[in-house]
């Protein structure tokens, strides 16, 4: 994982809470002049193993999953700063630790549930309590979790 500690972080699942934390995180990597990381985890358990050897490509799904949020965020615009990252690990202990390096951790609201969703909402609540950085919780305009609104100032 990268070490830069200049970048604000965000935690994208392709939600449209995650999109909007994006955006977000994105205005203020621009006010303060650093580098924007959008990360996107992947996991599965041994549960799901079977299924992931024959026909899931995790790796692949996360990088679709992250280029169409930068899509939906920025269309043809993304910030000329974004670094684009997918990682394998549990989400939270995933952006925990990625947290040891930044200056902000953004995530959403709420996420997607279930098995590709990456669970942000409770991903949410383990960086509020254990990051190592501050953690900032994106919740969309109008107040459901799958609004892509701008926020506004």
């Amino acid at each position: 994982m990268d070490t830069i500690a200049n970048r604000i972080i965000v935690g994208v699942d392709g939600s449209g809470s995650s999109v909007a934390a994006l955006r977000y995180a994105a205005r203020i990597a621009d006010a303060l002049d650093l580098p924007l990381e959008a990360v996107t985890t992947w996991h599965y358990s041994s549960a799901t193993e079977a299924r992931v050897m024959m026909e899931w490509t995790p790796d692949e799904d996360a990088k679709d999953t992250l280029a169409d949020a930068v899509g939906r965020a920025f269309g043809d615009a993304p910030p000329a700063r974004l670094v684009r990252t997918v990682a394998a690990g549990p989400p939270a202990r995933t952006l925990i630790e990625m947290s040891r390096a930044c200056e902000m951790l953004v995530v959403g609201d709420r996420g997607h549930g279930g098995f590709v969703g990456l669970l942000l909402g409770s991903v949410r609540a383990a960086c509020v309590r254990h990051a190592h950085s501050p953690v900032l919780v994106v919740r969309p305009q109008d107040g459901r979790a799958d609004s892509e609104t701008e926020v506004s100032s």
